[in-house]
């Protein structure tokens, strides 16, 4: 069987947009009355259309959009009764006691006092709209929190002067001007116009919003870039148009007017959706879209009213009960005679034995308990329950979804191998590298030059070439083949955001430059935190970037010079190509050299002697390292000269360009040299291994959803232990066009599930938000399983609203996902003991306290059943008034809800022993059959009771009622405490005597 299936998925399967879907189907009746009333429901139904916009710079909005408001609430003021009331009736048990309360306002039907139908039920509804309430107040608050965040806003005085303003997230409009800055989320969908990059560019943090790692590069509009300063942008007549709202973040349509200037195309690069982070300068944009037509908010599902399986099975089983008590009352009629106003007398009987069903008081107080004791556990500190509906769903977990970054991983790469081919250097021997570079740049102390051998003749005698050449060669490539860029700012303020990019830096003499970065920590901004591991990696070891500007790049030796280079061509990395490249001319030498580095799968065909490349890497992969092949090529002027104007002509096509300029690339990607494998690993969440692996010896088939590349997620995969080394991966061919996503999700799902839910570990990558909600409700819907969602980001609110239980984790990248989830843990590694002992708890506490509850109202039922019958089957209450409220409420009420102080284990053996957690997904605590053995407990319980004071008490029959009631009171409180697993280990442990004293005490209570 296979160890792990992988599934790639891309992200252009969700283009379906709401309005794209009609509201209803065109009717076709031809009545008037049906065609009108089918009229009025569209108008009181239909969604607002969606619209494109076009703003004036510098202007505020004509048209009415959308607040800029983030609700995770499930109530408003007005909808907050009607939901909760219709939440609670749908159901049956709580109707049930709904139409009994009603039918005592008959009074041919009426058996006694209002309150005592009344008063339970309204004691039930009371608590469930407090803690409704409370829940979501919680939730307002939360949403307040992240609403009133500030931002600069720029905007025009009636003096015509600019003037700043810091305004709430919430009071942001279409058409707006505010400045984002640097590690500051972005508050709504803006179109970039200037930045503090004197480059015009800035890049942002996405994974919040499609989990990628990889840093993006946005780009400002040229002529906003263009202009002296911010005031300017107010004096300046210009438009830009945008498409309506829709889903898909990787693309966007629009465009940019300005007089005498001709119009500009806008995509997806000039824009910083909501949720992304700035990570370098600051950012000044115009908001286009708002609340929920931002592209995040579009991505994520409704908050919905999660229900648990433990309230299901019980409304079933109290369907079970009303059946009975309806077989009763019929077998009592039966028995009476159908004489008269029979009907009525049979509603009474039913009414009679109503207390057979069970009232909800006591689960809902004990979730609230099981709530309380989770945020209250001192090995889980800052565990925040936001949902105190559903806990016990905790201990019912089959399938549990998580997410990568942030999750499982830091997102902290380091660098941990160099392979050469016939040497490898990890960290105790990367002390070695720096002394074999230093070497190489030896110092002239008479021409204070740098000394060491040239590449041209490195690339006359290949084969002869030393370990201390071949290490220098691959040490200056990865120094080189990257998009980094670097930035200073003082040690004394590193927590501070006054980091200066070299870019920025105007041109002066080395020494100065030199003196000038000399006391300053470098900080680096990069597309991905890859790169700026191994451009660390460089700095470690002596050879460090520390100028670079869109055309030059500057390292600094280990002897303090300076090698200047030209950046002539650069070959972003992308998820077709799999490689970035980089061609670089040296000043001083005049040597044109191509870099390039990727994965082994697409570099193995490309470099020369590859014999050792399948092999290493594997062994780190093994490691769970991710690996990167780096190769070189020099090139001659004449042969760049040409791929140059074949290149510029190439991307001047209209037709296929994309296509023909890789084409001319590939032409020169033939005959590289190989250098070196480099191997970086992505730093695990504290725990995570030891975590997962608790969790699948608990029977819980964990799959991992991501954004991210299918390569980096199969490291993850492996170094996190979510599938053993010595097993095999399996992958799906990639899903790589929307027919196809289509076809698999919609026509093959039983194929799908059926090959997934084999597997020990699935990963799906390249998914987007809504495609991790479509995976949780597939395995929901075609399983049947209880499932739970954790991730940390806003890409993944939909995937933890979809499932059955939401956990968030509250991480230094945003509290979107941890606001939104059911659930908010501060790290991956408390998953553990949240589930197995705090779920495991919940679960079987609940499923006795459901069972007592059920045992409470049948016993009572019986004994009314049997005094019914020997007076001559008269529809008469045993128990009149307070004594029926009381039994159900005070009397038995605080007993049966110590169950919810019960544990069978302890939390530490609950962890040592996961196993113990396999057989609550069985639903094996509460089934049909410890149903009707209950049942039965009951029957004879309530027989003996009402029998034996009959018989026994003969002669006092005028006390029959006192004599039964306590005796039930009784039989209860020695039932609990039967039932109780700590008492019983009292019990083996201090014998009868402290059994008794317990005894007495809840007697001297009650």
């Amino acid at each position: 069987m296979a160890s792990m299936c992988m599934v790639e998925m891309n992200s252009s399967t969700t283009n379906l947009v709401k309005e794209d879907i009609p509201l209803l189907q065109k009717s076709t009746e031809s009545n008037i009355l049906n065609r009108c009333c089918f009229w009025f429901w569209r108008r009181c139904r239909r969604e607002k259309e969606l619209q494109t916009r076009t703003l004036v710079i510098g202007k505020q909005s004509v048209e009415k959009y959308l607040p800029n408001v983030i609700r995770n609430q499930k109530y408003s003021i007005f909808s907050f009764l009607p939901m909760v009331l219709y939440e609670q009736f749908k159901f049956f048990l709580n109707l049930y006691f709904l139409i009994m309360a009603l039918s005592q306002f008959v009074p041919d039907l009426r058996l006694g006092y209002l309150y005592t139908y009344w008063g339970p039920l309204i004691f039930v509804l009371t608590v469930t709209l407090f803690r409704e309430a409370v829940d979501d107040f919680r939730r307002h608050q939360r949403d307040e929190e992240v609403n009133s965040q500030k931002y600069t806003k720029l905007f025009k005085t009636r003096d015509l002067t600019v003037s700043s303003e810091l305004v709430p997230s919430s009071k942001l409009k279409v058409g707006d001007i505010i400045m984002v800055e640097k590690d500051q989320r972005v508050p709504a969908d803006l179109v970039l116009l200037r930045t503090t990059e004197h480059s015009g560019q800035c890049f942002v943090r996405t994974d919040q919003l499609d989990g990628e790692t990889d840093w993006k590069l946005r780009s400002a509009v040229t002529e906003m870039q263009k202009l002296e300063n911010d005031d300017r942008l107010f004096d300046v007549h210009a438009t830009l148009f945008a498409e309506k709202p829709q889903r898909n973040i990787h693309t966007f349509i629009g465009t940019f007017k300005m007089e005498g200037v001709s119009e500009q195309s806008l995509d997806v690069e000039n824009t910083l959706w909501a949720n992304c982070v700035v990570a370098s300068g600051s950012a000044l944009g115009v908001v286009v879209y708002t609340g929920a037509e931002t592209r995040s908010v579009m991505n994520n599902s409704q908050p919905r009213s999660k229900v648990g399986l433990l309230d299901i099975e019980i409304n079933q089983l109290t369907k079970v009960l009303f059946a009975a008590v309806v077989a009763l009352a019929f077998v009592m009629m039966c028995l009476k005679g159908f004489d008269g106003p029979w009907y009525r007398y049979m509603f009474r009987f039913v009414l009679l034995f109503s207390y057979i069903i069970p009232i909800r008081v006591n689960l809902d107080m004990g979730k609230a308990f099981y709530s309380w004791t989770m945020q209250r556990d001192k090995e889980m500190p800052d565990t925040v329950v936001r949902s105190t509906t559903i806990p016990e769903e905790l201990g019912r977990i089959s399938y549990l979804l998580s997410d990568k970054t942030g999750t499982l991983t830091q997102n902290t790469m380091v660098f941990k191998r160099l392979h050469l081919g016939t040497v490898s250097y990890g960290h105790d021997t990367f002390d070695q590298v720096s002394m074999q570079l230093l070497s190489v740049y030896n110092v002239n102390e008479d021409t204070n030059l740098v000394a060491f051998p040239s590449t041209s003749t490195l690339f006359g005698s290949k084969l002869r070439r030393s370990e201390k050449t071949r290490l220098h060669e691959a040490v200056k490539a990865i120094a080189l083949c990257h998009n980094v860029t670097p930035a200073f700012e003082s040690s004394s303020d590193l927590n501070s955001s006054t980091a200066v990019a070299s870019s920025t830096i105007n041109a002066i003499s080395d020494e100065d430059f030199l003196a000038y970065i000399k006391d300053k920590e470098p900080s680096y901004q990069a597309s991905s935190p890859d790169e700026i591991a191994l451009v660390k990696w460089s700095e470690l070891v002596g050879l460090s970037v520390i100028k670079r500007t869109p055309i030059t790049m500057q390292l600094k030796t280990p002897s303090n010079q300076i090698l200047k280079y030209k950046i002539l061509q650069i070959f972003p990395f992308t998820s077709e190509t799999k490689r970035m490249g980089i061609i670089l001319k040296e000043e001083k030498s005049g040597e044109i050299i191509f870099y390039l580095k990727g994965a082994d799968v697409v570099m193995s065909k490309i470099v020369q002697y590859t014999d050792w490349l399948d092999e290493e890497c594997g062994n780190m992969a093994r490691e769970g390292l991710r690996t990167l092949v780096v190769a070189k090529k020099q090139i001659t002027e004449e042969q760049y000269q040409d791929f140059e104007k074949r290149l510029n002509s190439a991307r001047l096509s209209i037709t296929d360009r994309n296509a023909r300029v890789a084409a001319e690339i590939e032409k020169l990607e033939h005959e590289m040299e190989l250098l070196c494998i480099t191997g970086v690993e992505d730093k695990l969440q504290e725990r995570v291994r030891e975590t997962l692996e608790l969790l699948r010896n608990a029977g819980i088939k964990i799959w991992m959803l991501t954004g991210d590349k299918l390569e980096t997620a199969t490291c993850i995969a492996k170094s996190s232990r979510l599938v053993s080394r010595n097993k095999e991966c399996y992958t799906f061919a990639p899903v790589t066009n929307n027919t196809d996503a289509l076809i698999c999700l919609q026509y093959y799902q039983t194929e799908f599930l059926e090959l997934a839910c084999r597997s020990p570990a699935v990963v799906c990558c390249r998914c987007s938000p809504t495609q991790k909600a479509q995976v949780v409700t597939l395995i929901k819907q075609n399983t049947g399983k209880r499932t739970a969602a954790v991730g940390d980001g806003g890409n993944d609110v939909s995937m933890i609203q979809a499932s059955d239980t939401g956990i968030g984790i509250a991480g230094r990248e945003g509290r979107q996902a941890s606001l939104a989830a059911d659930f908010s843990i501060p790290q991956f590694s408390h998953l553990a003991r949240l589930i197995v002992v705090h779920g495991r708890n919940s679960y079987k506490r609940s499923a006795s306290l459901s069972q007592f509850v059920i045992h409470r109202g049948l016993i009572i039922s019986t004994m009314q059943a049997i005094f019914s019958a020997v007076f001559y089957f008269s529809s008469v209450s045993l128990y009149q008034g307070f004594l029926m409220v009381g039994y159900a409420t005070i009397y038995t009420m605080f007993p049966v809800f110590s169950l919810v102080l019960d544990k069978d284990v302890s939390g530490r053996i609950a962890m040592t022993y996961p196993e113990l957690y396999k057989e609550l997904s069985k639903g094996r605590s509460l089934s049909f059959k410890t149903f009707f053995i209950w049942v039965l407990v009951s029957i004879y319980q309530g027989g003996v009771i009402m029998y034996g004071a009959l018989v026994l008490f003969e002669d006092e029959f005028i006390h029959i009622v006192a004599i039964s009631f306590t005796a039930l009171i009784l039989t209860e409180l020695i039932m609990v405490a039967l039932t109780m697993r700590i008492f019983l280990r009292h019990v083996n442990s201090y014998g009868k005597h402290c059994a008794l004293h317990w005894l007495v005490v809840c007697l001297c209570v009650y």
